[in-house]
């Protein structure tokens, strides 16, 4: 018998619904009935409190095929994890780009170095978009960081996907408002950013 019939069986001998067994290891109905399905695995924390509330040991829920595949599943979604929580904080870090004297100022005939909220600005439309995308990429991050530790996946991912957009959309923007420092900044933050998502879509 397999993990997900004993899962099942289990929780109909204690008559349990699949939503009363999902408040009790403090999980979605969604994910209890990913488990019953032969859709997925729990992860090790989930598996263990399963172990307890039905008192029953590891070793009698699961086989040591399904241990060892378990065990790769979660080292994968710990190491997917980590990068997700990485790219976060690239998203954070584009606040920096608020702080840095990373804009060109002209003032009398020369340009100085000078930070945003010190920038006069070409014109109030560009100055105005430079703090919306730069406050929204980094909002975008801080998002995805919550949701991270909320463990809300999905809605994580719909954020990521919401940040690479905007992201190429401030990088054209930059661009054409012919500023190469915050340019430069945020493509190599985009490179980073991709290269983390290409690598947890492998």
């Amino acid at each position: 018998m397999e993990f997900h019939e004993k899962l099942q069986q289990l929780r109909l001998q204690h008559n349990l619904t699949q939503e009363q067994l999902a408040e009790q290891l403090y999980v979605s109905r969604t994910a209890v009935s990913k488990w019953e399905s032969g859709r997925g695995y729990p992860n090790i924390d989930s598996l263990k409190s399963i172990s307890k509330f039905f008192s029953v040991s590891i070793d009698d829920l699961l086989s040591g095929e399904e241990l060892i595949s378990l065990a790769e599943e979660d080292k994968q979604n710990e190491r997917q994890r980590r990068d997700a929580v990485l790219a976060g904080w690239l998203d954070v870090l584009t606040a920096l780009m608020i702080v840095l004297p990373l804009y060109g100022n002209p003032v009398g005939g020369q340009i100085y170095a000078v930070n945003l909220p010190a920038y006069a600005g070409t014109t109030a439309f560009n100055t105005a978009m430079y703090w919306i995308l730069l406050l929204a990429m980094t909002g975008l991050g801080i998002l995805r960081l919550v949701l991270l530790r909320l463990e809300r996946a999905t809605a994580a991912e719909r954020t990521a996907a919401c940040s690479i957009a905007l992201h190429a959309l401030a990088i054209l923007f930059f661009t054409a408002a012919t500023e190469p420092y915050v340019t430069a900044f945020l493509f190599l933050f985009f490179v980073g950013k991709l290269a983390l998502r290409m690598k947890w879509k492998k």
